[in-house]
């Protein structure tokens, strides 16, 4: 019982001098009983001596008692004040020795005294740790260490500066000043992430080589505060269809923000992604946009016959149509689709479609779409060669682009090219990898309207197919031309054939030469049979091509830095220009206006602008660097 009720005793809060007297073994008895036996060993002494006894009363004895511990508290603050002082000095030590192995980890590896150095600074931390003070328990009264002013610990006292607690006014300032502080590094630790956000929007055209426009930034900010927007208002289609773009990029094109996009008297619905809408958000846009025209939904995961069917209920008038991976919507659904809106379908793109979209369901789309006019059909699962027989039955297509994950004969692409060519204004054929010299023949005899052409992907056609291709074409100069990854692929013949296969050089020589006045899209990345010389003949600097714009030259491995230097030279509306694994192109100057990409050393960026500077300039200090 005793003990239980020692336990239970109240205890009041103890001042600084007893906390330290505690610390230290130290109690007022033990100072007491020291001072009484020194007293009498010095009565003892002077008895000895032949001297009286002491007179000293006991008031006396409690003065110096009170001295004594005035004399402790004295010393206890000196040694704080000198345990201060080391902390300071351990401190400026440590922070010297960071900075060192900061700059040493720059360098290379650390030295092995800096290792040793390090570990006898932690021993020391160790061994100054054993006489660091014991944090106050909570209820007890402490001084503060910025103010001086007394307050009562709390657990959520803060230490200060000195290693002593603060009061609450002192503790919420140095919060603040942390906060800044932490603030400030998160800004500058962040100055990468905008570098990167300003490349980003370059590369999507947002602001090239200058500042954003008014519209841009006003763009930007709806876009950033787009969960307290309640209506965008009569803005125009441009506009609307930009903003979707962000909206799509930022993934924020949610049910809370689709109505922004849902006008009555528009006509045309365009959402770049969709996967996070929901079946009933596809019936919202054709309830709200009956009128809809053109119709442009990506991602849509969750589009499903229901709301196919709402749309052929409701929206009479669609025109142009552009789905991406829209796989659960029903074969059955697919033939109802071309049946009961085919009459009126302009345009159609679909891409991505796994399970529900063969060669029967194009049948019925060359059956009931007859005014038809461009089709895509990219990475369609199970179209084969029946489809494409089927789509050369088209009698009004004049855009065609096609991506067929079967193979395809070679007589059905020539049947198509002659049945279609004479219309075609648009040819795109993707990795049809056995289409070979026939199938370029073809386009050369039927084809006179084109103003884009792409054949990619291609280790079949020759050099020498090209070259008559572009030979005495009755057809106009392209605009665009893509014939990327056309090239012989052989891993024991790194050079290729004697009779080279895909766009070499005089395939190349042959295109420039037909369609180098108008072509503003070149598109010859890993063309890698074509020579230096036919890109020092093409790019000399005395041929001009007035309307080139773009040109991708990656994995060309012959070019190297004249060739760029005549690229800048022979196209004056030159804006992109991307060499990637062109390990030749060095040391290039970039003029204004123009953004090569591709061709970096270790500290620059993987997009590079000309700013302020003209083309013979650049190439002036061009050839500078290399003599």
């Amino acid at each position: 019982m005793s003990g239980r009720r020692g336990g239970n005793r109240i205890r009041g809060p103890q001042s600084a001098l007893t906390d330290f007297l505690a610390a230290n073994n130290i109690s007022a008895a033990q100072i007491r009983d020291d001072y009484e036996r020194r007293r009498q060993q010095a009565e003892q002494d002077a008895a000895d001596a032949g001297e009286g006894p002491s007179n000293q009363t006991p008031e006396q004895n409690d003065d110096e008692a009170l001295a004594a511990a005035a004399q402790a508290e004295e010393a206890e603050k000196k040694t704080k004040k000198r345990k201060r002082t080391e902390k300071d000095a351990i401190d400026k030590i440590k922070n010297a020795k960071a900075t060192k192995k900061g700059k040493g980890k720059k360098k290379g590896k650390k030295d092995e005294e800096d290792d040793e150095d390090g570990d006898d600074d932690a021993d020391y931390d160790d061994d100054f740790g054993m006489y660091k003070k014991a944090r106050p328990a909570p209820g007890q009264f402490e001084h503060c260490d910025i103010c001086n002013k007394r307050f009562t610990v709390t657990p959520y006292s803060k230490e200060g500066p000195d290693g002593g607690l603060l009061c609450t006014p002192c503790g919420k300032e140095l919060s603040k000043d942390v906060k800044k502080e932490q603030k400030a590094a998160t800004k500058s630790a962040g100055t990468g992430r905008k570098r990167r956000k300003v490349e980003s929007d370059r590369l999507d055209g947002i602001a090239v080589g200058g500042a954003k426009s008014l519209s841009q930034l006003c763009i930007q900010k709806v876009a950033q505060h787009h969960d307290d927007i309640e209506e965008l208002g009569d803005l125009p289609p441009s506009v609307l269809e930009r903003l979707s773009e962000i909206f799509s990029k930022k993934r924020v094109m949610k049910s809370k923000t689709l109505p922004l996009f849902l006008r009555p008297d528009l006509d045309s619905v365009i959402v770049h992604d969709a996967a996070y809408l929901e079946e009933e958000d596809y019936r919202q846009i054709f309830a709200i946009v009956p009128n809809v025209r053109k119709l442009v939904l990506s991602n849509t995961c969750q589009l499903k016959d229901g709301a196919i069917d709402y749309m052929l209920e409701r929206c009479h008038d669609l025109r142009h149509i552009q789905l991406y991976a829209a796989n659960l919507v029903s074969e059955g659904m697919w033939h109802r689709v071309f049946r009961e809106a085919g009459g009126k379908l302009e345009c159609l793109k679909l891409s991505w479609l796994d399970a529900a979209f063969e060669d029967l369901v194009v049948q019925d789309m060359v059956k009931y779409c007859p005014k038809l006019e461009r089709l895509k059909l990219k990475l369609c699962r199970r179209l084969g060669e029946d489809a494409v027989t089927s789509i050369s039955d088209l009698p009004e297509l004049k855009h065609l682009s096609l991506q067929i994950s079967q193979n395809v004969s070679t007589p059905v692409l020539v049947n198509l090219v002659e049945k279609r060519g004479s219309g075609l204004q648009t040819l795109s054929l993707e990795k049809f990898i056995d289409a070979d010299d026939s199938v370029v023949g073809a386009i050369h005899d039927n084809c006179i309207q084109l103003s884009k052409l792409r054949l990619s992907e291609n280790d079949t056609v020759t050099d020498a197919g090209y070259t008559a291709l572009f030979t005495d074409w009755d057809n106009p100069p392209l605009k665009f031309a893509d014939f990327n990854s056309t090239r012989d692929i052989d891993n024991n013949n790194s050079g290729g054939p004697e009779d080279a296969i895909g766009l070499a050089s005089s395939g190349f020589r042959a295109l420039m030469e037909h369609s180098g006045a108008s072509l503003r899209h070149l598109h010859i990345a890993s063309c890698r049979h074509i020579e230096l010389s036919a890109f020092m003949d093409v790019f000399n600097g005395a041929q001009n091509y007035p309307a080139l714009e773009y040109i991708n030259m990656s994995f060309c491995n012959r070019a190297d830095t004249s060739v760029v230097a005549g690229i800048f030279k022979s196209c004056p509306a030159l804006k992109q220009l991307v060499a990637f694994g062109c390990f030749d192109v060095q040391d290039v100057v970039v003029p204004r206006n123009v953004a090569l990409i591709g061709v970096p050393r270790a500290q620059d960026a993987i997009e590079q602008f000309g700013i302020g500077i003209g083309v013979d300039e650049a190439i002036s200090r061009m050839v500078e660097v290399t003599t």
